[in-house]
């Protein structure tokens, strides 16, 4: 598994091609998935390793991506240290016992593995239903962006809570944020020894913080996760969604780098190629179009990239639900069939 072409990409080795594979796509673009979701709530299919690993599988079966990446939910982790979760699809996930206080962070525990479980089991099935076709990515939410879930008790506008709470008291934000990345390290060693192939760690709120507070209340304590969860051939992607000074990944020891569609790829390669993989980041709303914008958008992102390799094709941020499933089919065929010119 550790010569596939994801894995030997995202450790900047020589590859005949770009890989592919896009976020959210075990989920609502594929019929296979609405039926399961006609049948079961959203943190049932989580929570029942059977499902999980179904769904899991289906895009790598129906699409051809070339690294599945494990059903589940970066709350889960929040969840398994004593908040109350509820996810409805249509108002998104929310605690009912958000962190208010020094006292809830008191509460918190950090012995979550043996509540997550069930996607433990998860990576083990899926694994065997892969057969070794493609890698395992597993994955977590980065400390900031649970502690944002976790303050603000559901997704927010302006993030006032969680941004309070580090500008007022930033010794508690801390001890807050020490509590959960002690909790995602657990976790992910759990899913590294259930056999992920490699890790992507979620920062999707990164964007919500001023630059100058983005490294001291968010990347040290990825570094931290990635420092303790490093193993041999094993890459670790780190997605900041939102930053701007990407220079300040140069010192991460993540192996990949996730770009959103946001940013400028060109330019960001300026400042990493060479020293980090870079991943990303076509605009997920061009899978709406056809199928000739699509491979010229594509191609572009591509010619931004070159022929010095060090690239997963991906897009800048998940695929949408209404994506009509011939589009990513089509991006797939692609990518498989042109980003070889590029080699």
């Amino acid at each position: 598994m550790s010569e596939h072409l994801f894995l030997k990409a995202c450790r900047n080795e020589k590859t005949e091609r770009t890989p592919v594979w896009v976020m959210r796509q075990a989920g609502r673009y594929l019929p296979e998935y609405r039926a399961v979701r006609a049948r079961h709530d959203f943190l049932t299919m989580c929570k029942t390793p059977e499902l999980a690993a179904e769904i899991t599988v289906q895009p790598i079966d129906i699409i051809g991506f070339d690294a599945a990446i494990i059903f589940s939910d970066i709350l889960v982790v929040p969840e398994a240290m004593g908040l109350s979760l509820k996810i409805v699809e249509s108002n998104g996930p929310a605690f009912d016992n958000p962190v208010k206080s020094g006292g809830d962070i008191d509460r918190l525990n950090t012995n979550v593995a043996g509540k997550l479980e069930y996607v433990y089991e998860a990576v083990r099935l899926t694994k065997k239903l892969l057969n070794g076709r493609v890698p395992l990515i597993g994955f977590a939410g980065a400390p900031f962006t649970l502690a944002a879930y976790m303050v603000e008790g559901k997704g927010s506008k302006n993030f006032e809570k969680i941004k309070t709470l580090i500008f007022k008291e930033p010794a508690l934000a801390h001890k807050l944020l020490e509590k959960i990345t002690a909790s995602v390290i657990e976790y992910l060693k759990g899913k590294i020894d259930a056999e992920c192939d490699a890790i992507q760690i979620f920062d999707s709120w990164a964007g919500v913080l001023p630059p100058d507070c983005y490294e001291e209340f968010s990347l040290n304590y990825i570094n931290r996760i990635v420092s303790e969860i490093k193993r041999d051939k094993l890459p670790v992607i780190v997605f900041p969604r939102g930053i701007r000074n990407f220079e300040i990944m140069k010192s991460s020891p993540c192996d990949v780098v996730g770009v959103d569609w946001e940013s400028d790829l060109a330019k960001i390669k300026d400042t990493l190629g060479g020293i980090k993989v870079l991943q990303g980041n076509m605009d997920p709303v061009i899978l709406l179009s056809d199928e000739k914008k699509i491979r010229s958008e594509a191609g572009k992102v591509l010619d931004k990239m070159g022929r010095d390799g060090g690239h997963v094709f991906n897009l800048g941020h998940g695929i949408l639900p209404e994506t009509p499933i011939d589009n990513i089919k089509a991006l797939v065929k692609f990518i498989k069939e042109e980003s070889n010119k590029y080699h």
